[in-house]
């Protein structure tokens, strides 16, 4: 497979300019797969831009060598070292230089308790803390220590460091003297192990695993919504915690009471610790964020420059970092600094991020986007093109009004619950990077930038 890899590097070389390969395609680490490629990147900043400007170059690369065609190809980008396991007879083309691979925190297998042989990604350390955030980082610490909290639910818009803090916290509790056994999963994960569990008769095997837990962090606990028999279980795997004096933290894009399809005991847990939210990072906040990540990059960011872009970008965190990992990357293709003309030529597909948006834009956008009329999206056809439409539209209301979800579901003659539900379907598309999900991703950034929103999906 390495040599499949060769050839489509080689196709890569005539479709980009040198310094684009150098610079964002040489030091891939690649997977290939009979269906596709699985790309292997340091962090976000690569992640984004790779799916943002690559995506179809990479198709139409690997689309002959591999002898499918570029839509049907799969390509999938990962936040994460190459898998151990991948590195054998994988077709992972890595440099000697790699070191050992690593593992991320996966999900509660079929066997083990997860959390005793974790790499985790994310640490306090490289956590920026301000008054937008500075409640759930000073509650996500006191769980780390064993202290009063033994119960935390942050919510948050994506972007805003949920999955950072968790993580943080699985780290310090994993590397901590006591140790204990933790699982890290979204709410899918835990679904998806019940459901595996329930067709392999093994429901008391699953229960006793999670009974023996210390510490769980469960994330975007909104996908239970509307599932009974799954609710039963984490209540049962909840009060089993309690009662041995276990910890836990909840992260979702919704608040407690927002959640109505959740048994009210569940929501009675989510609430028996310390609620917070998680907000949009102050001016001081983006331009401490910012240095930090150009230092990552080993750049020098001039304090004007900075200034600059504080004051422009008023998004989420990863708005921060598109914008910054577009500017690093268009100086060193110039081979120049980072200054205040560069800084605003980048600027310019952003512009309009710190406006506040129009709901009746986002769905005159989203009717164009997807063929549709404005009748048919407040219409109740279930055709998937007017379902991704409306879901779509209700994600970015969510996102960049200050409309409530009632307001949002009586515009489209809808109910609340089924508001959460879309937003939830489209998170849970993009996260999985399904085919949807990709489709998804590059409709909601059109829309963005025509509107004149930060283009940063989560």
């Amino acid at each position: 497979m390495q040599e499949k890899w060769a050839e489509i590097s080689e196709n890569l070389k005539k479709l980009l300019d040198p310094g684009t390969f150098k610079v964002w395609i040489a030091p891939l680490r690649v997977a290939v797969r009979e269906n596709g490629l699985h790309l292997f990147v340091q962090n976000a900043f690569v992640a984004d831009w790779l799916e943002a400007r690559m995506a179809e170059l990479l198709r139409e690369a690997a689309a002959p060598v591999l002898g499918l065609a570029s839509q049907a190809l799969e390509l999938r980008i990962e936040i994460a070292p190459v898998p151990a396991a991948a590195l054998v007879g994988d077709g992972v083309a890595a440099s000697k230089e790699d070191g050992p691979a690593r593992q991320l925190p996966l999900p509660l297998p079929p066997g083990a308790i997860a959390g005793q042989h974790q790499t985790w990604r994310y640490s306090f350390e490289d956590f920026e803390v301000g008054l937008s955030n500075s409640v759930a980082v000073a509650a996500a610490k006191d769980v780390c220590g064993g202290g009063g909290v033994r119960a935390l639910f942050v919510n948050s818009a994506p972007g805003l460091g949920k999955t950072h803090l968790t993580q943080a916290v699985g780290k310090v509790v994993s590397q901590s003297s006591q140790g204990g056994r933790i699982a890290y999963m979204t709410a899918e994960d835990f679904a998806r192990h019940f459901v595996s569990a329930l067709k392999r008769r093994e429901i008391e095997s699953f229960r006793e695993r999670l009974a023996e837990l210390d510490v769980l962090l469960l994330e975007d606990v909104h996908f239970l919504q509307g599932k009974e028999k799954i609710q039963e279980i984490a209540l049962a795997t909840l009060k089993t915690l309690q009662e041995r004096n276990g910890r836990v933290i909840f992260t979702s894009s919704f608040s407690p009471r927002e959640l109505q399809e959740m048994d009210t005991s569940l929501v009675s847990y989510f609430c028996s610790g310390i609620l917070t939210r998680m907000d949009k990072p102050s001016r001081d906040m983006r331009r401490r964020i910012l240095m930090r990540k150009a230092g990552q990059f080993q750049m020098s960011l001039p304090d004007d420059v900075c200034e600059l872009l504080a004051s422009r970008l008023r998004g989420d965190v990863r708005q921060l970092e598109s914008c910054l990992n577009s500017l690093i990357f268009k100086a060193r293709l110039l081979n120049c600094g980072l200054n205040p003309q560069l800084a605003m030529d980048v600027l310019e597909q952003y512009a309009g991020a710190e406006c506040g948006a129009d709901l009746n834009t986002i769905i005159r956008l989203v009717c164009e986007i997807f063929g549709l009329t404005e009748r048919q999206m407040v219409s109740r056809s279930r055709r998937r093109d007017c379902v991704s439409g409306r879901n779509t539209a209700y994600y970015l209301a969510r996102k960049h009004t200050e409309l409530s979800l009632e307001e949002i579901g009586s515009t489209f003659n809808r109910r609340h619950s089924t508001v959460i539900k879309g937003i939830t379907s489209v998170e849970r598309e993009i996260s999985k990077e399904s085919t949807l999900g990709r489709q998804l991703i590059r409709a909601v950034r059109l829309i963005e930038r025509n509107a004149g929103l930060s283009s940063t999906t989560a």
